[in-house]
């Protein structure tokens, strides 16, 4: 299937564990419609309600340059560091390549700030 809606981005980002959501950006402007999910207090993946169809995930560096080298729904990210940040056009990329990288983003942020056991 391609195109996931706003509904479906929305159900999968929480259905990951530990995900919380916020409106952090509520006192600058243009920034009350940007939801952003946080795992372990860090953003991973962030997007504007009013827009709706871009979503910003973390990824590996050469990755986010093979992808936008690609795929047209691969961009760059609003707001947010391009070499970290891939700008994800959640209507145009197929179902499991969009989960695939927002889980790619969250496993990025929670193995970074995750304290490792001994």
């Amino acid at each position: 299937q391609i195109g996931m809606n706003i509904e479906e981005l929305h159900e999968y980002c929480i259905s990951l564990e530990a995900v919380e959501e916020k409106f952090p950006f509520t006192k600058m402007k243009g920034g009350e419609s940007v939801l952003v999910f946080y795992v372990c207090n860090h953003m991973f993946a962030l997007v504007d309600l009013n827009e709706g169809d871009i979503v910003n995930v973390k990824c590996q560096p050469e990755r986010i340059l093979d992808l936008r080298d690609h795929y047209e729904w691969a961009d760059k990210a609003s707001h947010m560091n391009s070499k970290y940040w891939l700008g994800l056009h959640i209507s145009g990329a197929p179902d499991d390549m969009a989960k695939e990288l927002i889980l790619n983003s969250y496993n990025i942020v929670k193995e970074k700030y995750t304290k490792k056991r001994r």
